[in-house]
């Protein structure tokens, strides 16, 4: 039998699908991009698995694994078209959707002037089953399975391809819910159901419904895609010890296996994001820096995060589009600016860049694949700021294509060539630099303490100016920062969350059913990872709290102790719970005691560890770059033309120090560097970019 050897990542991006392999035995690492296919994203996905295998020269039955990125779930969301989507839910809570919360979107200071937006399921779609438990999970009113029999014939005579189920208190006792699942299943197998027990359990009737008719909605898009790509996968990975296994990547920073997944596909909303800060985590280990922002820009838009103390910033309040989605997710905030987004003129007369992108197909006009708008990658390269070509002439780009374009859109602004594409490059900066604010400053972290590490194909390019507009104490530039996302997809372990609704006083509270619960919990954790081939003795169980003040409406989450559940973890628990809420609004109650503490969800992580692939370490130069030249190139730099070196970043050295204004190129991305700012390589290959004056 044939070693297997490689894992593999892919990430599929708007614009570009990047993919890595590692030799498990060697470390090796190569990387390499091919366009995406929108129409069909299994076909990008499986151009590029033949080619990185052509790459290193390897057959796909020496793959020992593949993990993926994708972004299905995320993109049938923010089409915000639910055709076909039905919710049943509580007789007596018909319009629970149109309650929905007393919250006014940000931008609109009086409520009057906002109309709200059609819900995600109409009314009329809407079906009540009379039955009700008490918030303890006792039976109030039976199920009545007659009416359910009748609903469900009721989706069936219509055609909805999916129904979610969501019964008020399902969260403490799902009885109700799997018996509604069951009638579904018998009158109508073909539609796709989830229950709110299965997606969360947790309170809040209008986030769990959202979360569960969302997780309803895309099952069978994400299932139809992880199949037809497991399938064709099979295929080529195939040997006498059966096919590789096939990881996805979900939003809470692990993986789990294309047959989990299908189960609750809502856990890959943010699939591709995530990989992409748990890579940056892994750089920043390398590159010594505790706290960072990650910038993950692609052809399409750009996604920012903060990594503390090695560990990626997590959410269950996070959204999608316009739908709130209660599941552990990366904290990560989403502008439309990235490579090919699209500039344009306002009806007001202003220039605007993004959201719009013209994105792989037919992308900037540079691409002459019939573009007809400038974007930032024509501007990039008017301006002399990345080459006349991408992936190492891969895709040639067609400068008098993308002067048309901009030339047209300097006419209406009443600007010269080079001002207009400078000023489209600075509204994309100032895009970038208020979604890191998003997740800075407006969450009470000075930006200013952080470094910033950029990646993905456009990451490294408004990396200077970044550094200007925030302030930041740096900006690291990854080795292939284009495929930073496929490799943090070698580097996360499979992972599971499970959570309960569990409000409680903290003065009466109960040790023993305290205990029941997270055993509970983590015995449905053990339960999955052992479906994915994990030992006991292999896993580790984490352990978290969501507690509050008496009398406050939302919680704050907390780290809980392993061991033993008793007075001690329960101390511990509420002493983190003071300590991290003194630090978020600057007080606590510690010292009125146990009474004013309420403990209102407990969480359990199961993880299955991955090996990491080893991190290769640079030699070291004599400090002289210049072994790097390729040539000089004109580049537009701070309102003038500048003579700038080109670096080679391969020929790079550790201790080498580029100084601006230069360009450093590599395959999959360009990292431009202003007067005035100079970039230092690291042991780990990295780029850390700094300015130089005073």
């Amino acid at each position: 039998m044939t070693a297997r050897r490689i894992r593999i990542g892919i990430d599929t991006g708007g614009t570009f699908t990047d993919v890595v392999a590692v030799d498990e035995h060697t470390g090796e690492i190569v990387s390499t991009k091919t366009p995406s296919t929108p129409a069909n994203p299994a076909d990008g996905f499986m151009v590029g698995v033949t080619k990185i295998l052509e790459g290193v020269s390897r057959s796909g039955a020496e793959v020992s694994a593949v993990s993926h990125g994708t972004t299905v779930a995320t993109n049938a969301l923010l089409q915000d078209d639910f055709g076909g989507l039905g919710f049943v839910t509580t007789q007596g809570f018909r319009c629970v959707l149109e309650i929905a919360r007393q919250s006014v979107p940000e931008g609109y200071g009086n409520s009057y002037f906002w109309v709200k937006p059609e819900r995600i399921v109409p009314l009329h779609l809407v079906r009540e089953v009379p039955e009700r438990l008490d918030a303890n999970g006792a039976v109030v009113r039976d199920f009545d399975y007659d009416a359910a029999v009748e609903v469900a014939r009721w989706f069936k005579a219509r055609g909805m391809a999916a129904v979610g189920v969501c019964f008020v208190n399902a969260y403490v006792n799902p009885a109700h819910e799997q018996k509604m699942r069951d009638v579904l299943a018998n009158e109508y197998p073909e539609c796709a159901v989830s229950i709110s027990s299965d997606v969360l359990r947790e309170y809040r009737e209008y986030e769990r419904s959202v979360t569960t008719l969302v997780d309803a909605f895309v099952k069978p898009k994400v299932a139809e895609y992880v199949a037809g790509i497991h399938s064709r996968l099979d295929a080529v990975t195939v040997n006498g010890g059966g096919a590789a296994p096939f990881y996805v990547m979900k939003s809470n920073g692990g993986v789990t296996s294309a047959g989990e997944v299908g189960a609750q596909p809502i856990t890959t909303i943010l699939s591709g994001p995530a990989a992409g800060v748990l890579g940056a985590a892994v750089v920043a280990e390398t590159a010594d820096f505790d706290q960072v922002l990650t910038l993950d820009a692609g052809g399409t838009s750009t996604d920012v995060s903060v990594v503390r103390n090695g560990r990626p910033t997590m959410t269950t309040e996070g959204s999608v589009g316009r739908w709130p989605v209660k599941v552990p997710m990366v904290d990560v905030a989403t502008v439309g600016t990235g490579g090919g987004s699209i500039a344009w003129v306002a009806p007001d007369g202003g220039l605007k860049v993004g959201p719009r992108s013209a994105g792989a197909d037919p992308g900037p006009m540079c691409y002459s694949r019939g573009g007809t708008e400038p974007t930032t990658t024509d501007c990039h390269l008017l301006l002399g700021r990345i080459p006349g070509h991408l992936l190492g002439g891969e895709v040639p780009l067609d400068r008098d294509a993308s002067r048309t374009g901009v030339e047209d859109l300097a006419r209406r602004m009443g600007l010269d060539l080079e001002s207009c594409a400078a000023g489209v490059l600075e509204i994309a900066a100032w895009n970038q630099a208020n979604a890191i604010r998003q997740v800075t400053v407006r969450r009470g972290l000075d930006v200013r303490d952080f470094a910033m590490i950029a990646f993905g194909g456009s990451g490294p390019l408004l990396a200077c100016r970044l550094l200007d507009v925030l302030g930041l104490r740096a900006a690291i530039v990854p080795r292939d920062p284009g495929n930073l996302s496929a490799f943090g997809l070698l580097t996360v372990d499979v992972r599971n969350d499970y959570v309960q609704t569990f409000v409680r006083r903290h003065a009466h509270l109960d040790l023993d059913e305290l205990a029941g619960v997270y055993r509970f919990l983590e015995q449905q954790a053990g339960e999955a990872l052992a479906r994915e081939g994990f030992g006991a003795s292999d896993t580790t169980f984490l352990r978290t709290a969501d507690l509050r003040y008496v009398g406050q409406a939302f919680e704050v989450r907390v780290a809980a102790p392993g061991g033993a559940v008793g007075a001690d973890f329960a101390a511990a628990a509420v002493a983190a719970f003071h300590d991290e809420h003194e630090r978020l609004y600057g007080y606590c109650y510690r010292a009125r005691g146990p009474e004013v503490v309420e403990w209102v969800n407990l969480r359990v992580t199961g993880v299955g560890p991955i090996t990491r692939p080893s991190t290769a370490r640079l030699a070291e130069g004599d400090g002289n770059p210049d072994v790097a030249v390729t040539g000089m190139r004109d580049v537009f730099f701070e309102g003038a033309w500048h003579s700038a070196n080109l670096y080679e970043r391969a020929k790079l050295r550790a201790g080498d120090v580029v100084r601006g204004p230069a360009v450093v190129q590599e395959f999959g991305s360009t990292l431009p560097l202003g007067p005035g700012f100079s970039g230092r390589v690291d042991s780990a290959a990295n780029l850390v970019v700094t300015r130089t004056e005073s």
